[in-house]
């Protein structure tokens, strides 16, 4: 039998190849999406993490006592304490670091991979004794010496197209300055390499930008052989004035910088391994499919071997057998297969406005595990259950017929089975459509009514197929006998025509699903800026650590065309263990720029330790207009109460509170500061007038100037991210869809190579054979596409009650040109997956076919 089934495996080689091909594809389906998952995570981590390696311990200071003032903080980390800590027992080398972040603009003037603001470092180039700075080695030119001059590292100068002798505009904070490019360096900071830029300054310049004149921001000790860390750490904190410096060893700031990192970007990681599991049951499905047609093909076969004294069990080890070898190559070509499907995706998925972080890739266990799961463990699952049910039967009933038709009994147990996963299914979206929030216990309900929704279109696919596909019968009989033909065969075989179907079902139902929720979310977006916003433009910084500086807001307000300029302080809000965000206004300009709809209470309240609080936040925290609400803003370490004197309607511009600009200044991570400007112009948004004002700001990349249709292109950034993700994710099942069907109408072919020899011999033409094909496959994925938007348009309705109650404006929208797009381009993939069958079938010789056993 071992034989045989070697035989089996290497007798039929086209067969074989579209086993292996159908397996392979599963295989690195599950595989790239993982290693995908994977690689990105770790890549995120990366851009946002910060190299500890050979740093024992870190000095930084600490900050002072609330109310002091600026005039009276003694920094402690100057040269004095370097050579200090450069005598302490343990101590191996000592580098003082004056970090901070510095942001630049290409050589074309525009703002430089300013997406992930941690990303953006600004440091000291700090010789040794040798004269070399050796955490950052010299590529080309030369050390930056005087405040006029930096250095970049290789990949930043690379991306701004920026060359030796440039004059580089780069900002901190505030004012915008004009540097020489002098040197060009190599760093292994994981910020950067994964997409983030550096910008070294001479010593004395750094200090003056990040710290102040004479002193640092950090101090790095590396530990001699031998000594423990934190060992190290205590003989250090020993000489460290108490009240203002502490150590920390560099494996605590590793494990909390690690948590930091897992926190932010944990949805990062949790949204491929939702498409990981999707692509698992796509490629599952398909190869399960595969190998039931492949078993149900050989069932005289079977019957053959059953007939010359082969047992049952001796049939069923041989084509497990036959499963296990494919199964083992296709794993290994699929894996490969996977691993360049997850090297091209962050290319493929990247936007010209916020590209995926660089990184290699990260080969885990999982993808590993998944590629053996699907090629090995999913295909003999797949030919056990055929190749038992095969040998249960008679060698002579096998003889006399291949197909067995289901039973009635067991077609009323698959009608009640899908009906009842389609109520369950329903009952939980339905149950979602008073939702108020999207908390991730309504997402998770919303997965998993989706999940059972599309179990149950699966379910009952081949009880819809007869009736769907007569109904179709009536366009595709306008061809005439061919177009009867290709109904009648459709039909043949419900089971095998849901099989063929399904992947693409599942595929338009998703692509339908968002579709829907992304124009849908889109336009909601685009009305409740329209609505929260009366200023033609609005000029920010990229993080509220930031400022405009004072002269740049004067500059603004005075600049031609500008009817006025209303200054927003933005700080945090930190209430009942959440982080909101607070906009500091003057309540007598608010109004006009901002467009508030006040629920109860007003504006004309507002002032110190009195805010008003958005629709959202005041429900969240269950206050009205004179509650009380306890609250710290900003950098205040001590919470107090607040008093609310207004609830205005949710406003993307006015953020999650308003209070009076003085206080939010006062308490701001930069005092003082302004971090928006809305301005009302004279003409509108016109391209003019935002040169005008970006010449107002000094060009500053620190900054951006948006007008309303960049504000609601920025709102819907994530969710058109996220869409992006899932589109780039889900083409791949689309490719995955068209070779299931070319897979299934191949075998479709094969099985029917006689009946398509009495065909051509009875004079049906080529062509016409052709045309045959390609109406079968169309009509296959016209009922696949049906299903697929019926599924996605239901469950986008359901979960959109989720997007609904958290934004007010949202309602549903459907897409119809999407839509459209989404049914033709259905319709193509079915005709193109016919192509290669129709003509294999096409050039056939009809006596050779009609003799073929």
């Amino acid at each position: 039998m071992f034989r045989t089934s070697l035989r089996n495996v290497f007798a039929h080689k086209a067969r074989l190849a579209m086993t292996v091909l159908a397996v392979c594809l599963g295989v690195a389906f599950v595989s790239g999406t993982l290693v995908f998952a994977d690689s990105s995570a770790a890549a995120y981590r990366a851009a946002a993490s910060q190299n500890f390696a050979g740093i024992a311990v870190s000095v930084t200071p600490k900050d002072p006592p609330p109310g002091t003032a600026v005039d009276q903080r003694s920094p402690a980390l100057d040269d004095t304490l370097v050579r200090k800590l450069a005598k302490v027992p343990g101590v191996a080398a000592v580098r003082p670091t004056a970090d901070g972040s510095a942001v630049l603009n290409a050589a074309d003037g525009t703002p430089l991979r300013t997406g992930k603001a941690w990303a953006n470092l600004g440091s000291a180039y700090v010789p040794g004794t040798d004269g070399k700075d050796s955490r950052y080695p010299l590529v080309d030119g030369r050390a930056p010496r005087g405040g006029g001059e930096l250095a970049l590292d290789r990949g930043t100068a690379s991306a701004g197209h920026l060359r030796l002798g440039d004059l580089v505009t780069v900002a901190t904070d505030g004012p915008v300055m004009k540097k020489r490019l002098v040197g060009i360096v190599s760093t292994k900071d994981t910020r950067v390499t994964a997409g983030g830029t550096l910008a070294l300054f001479d010593k004395a310049g750094a200090q003056r930008l990040f710290a102040s004149r004479g002193h640092y921001t950090g101090i790095d000790v590396s530990a001699s052989a031998g000594t423990d860390p934190f060992e190290l750490s205590r003989r250090i904190e020993d000489v460290l004035p108490a009240d203002r410096a502490e150590a920390i060893t560099g494996r605590a700031q590793a494990a909390q910088q690690a948590t930091n990192v897992d926190t932010m970007n944990r949805g990062y990681e949790k949204l491929p391994m939702i498409f990981a599991g999707v692509s698992l049951f796509i490629g599952s499905f398909l190869v399960v499919n595969t190998f039931t047609m492949l078993v149900s093909r050989r069932v005289r076969e079977i019957a053959l071997l059953r007939a010359i004294g082969a047992g049952r069990r001796q049939v069923v080890r041989s084509l497990l057998l036959e499963a296990l070898l494919i199964g083992l190559a296709a794993s290994a070509a699929g894996f490969l297969l996977g691993l360049g499907i997850a090297a091209v995706l962050p290319d493929v998925l990247s936007t010209g406005g916020d590209t995926l972080p660089d990184g290699p890739l990260v080969i885990g266990a999982r993808p590993v595990i998944a590629a053996l799961g699907v090629g090995v463990g999913v295909t003999v699952l797949a030919a056990w259950l055929p190749a038992r049910k095969a040998a249960k039967v008679a060698p002579i009933e096998a003889m006399r017929v291949a197909e067995q038709p289901p039973s009635a009994a067991r077609s009323r147990l698959r009608g009640v089975l899908g009906l009842a996963l389609l109520a369950v299914g329903a009952a939980v979206l339905v149950s979602l459509t008073g939702a108020e929030d999207a908390s991730e216990g309504n997402l998770q309900s919303a997965m998993l009514g989706c999940a059972v929704l599309v179990a149950a279109l699966i379910v009952l696919a081949p009880l819809l197929a007869a009736p769907v596909i007569r109904l179709a019968g009536r366009l595709t009989g306008r061809f005439g006998v061919i177009g009867h033909l290709a109904r009648e065969n459709a039909l043949r075989d419900p089971r095998r025509t849901a099989a063929t179907a399904a992947t693409l079902m599942i595929s338009t139902a998703l692509v339908a699903g968002l579709a829907v929720i992304g124009n849908s979310t889109g336009q909601a977006l685009d009305r409740q800026t329209a609505a929260g916003l009366g200023a033609d433009y609005v000029i920010g910084t990229r993080t509220p650590t930031t400022g405009i500086d004072k002269d740049g807001v004067r500059r603004v307000a005075e600049s031609p065309g500008v009817r006025s300029a209303a200054a927003v302080s933005d700080s945090t809000l930190f209430v009942g263990g959440r982080v909101q965000e607070i906009s500091g206004v003057d309540p007598q300009t608010a109004g006009a720029t901002m467009k508030l709809d006040f629920v109860s209470g007003s504006l004309k309240d507002l002032g110190p330790g009195r805010i008003a609080l958005s629709d959202t936040l005041a429900r969240e925290q269950g206050v009205r207009v004179g509650g009380t609400l306890t609250a710290s803003m900003g950098r205040a370490r001590k919470a107090g109460p607040y008093t609310v004197v207004g609830i205005y309607r949710d406003n993307p511009t006015a953020r999650d509170a308003l209070g009076a600009r003085g206080e939010v200044q006062h308490h701001s991570y930069k005092p003082g500061s302004v971090q928006r400007i809305l301005v009302r112009t004279d003409s509108g948004s016109t391209s003019g007038t935002r040169d005008q004002l970006r010449t107002a700001v000094s060009n500053s990349p620190l900054l951006k100037v948006q007008d309303r249709e960049e504000l609601v292109r920025e709102a819907a950034g994530a969710v058109g991210n996220l869409l992006t993700l899932m589109y780039g994710l889900l083409a791949i099942g689309a490719v995955i869809s068209v070779l299931g069907i070319v897979n299934t109408l191949a075998m479709s072919v094969a099985e029917r190579t006689r009946e398509i020899g009495v065909l051509r011999a009875i004079g049906m033409g080529r062509s016409a054979i052709r045309r045959m094909i390609r109406l079968e496959a169309a009509t296959v994925a016209a009922f696949g596409t049906l299903l697929g938007l019926a599924g996605g348009v239901f469950g986008a309705w359901a979960v959109g009650a989720l997007a609904n109650g958290a934004m007010e404006q949202y309602t549903l929208s459907l897409p119809w040109g999407t839509l459209l797009l989404v049914c033709l381009a259905s319709l193509a993939i079915g005709t193109l997956a016919a192509a290669l069958p129709a003509r294999r079938a096409a050039a056939l010789s009809p006596l050779e076919a009609v003799s073929e056993a």
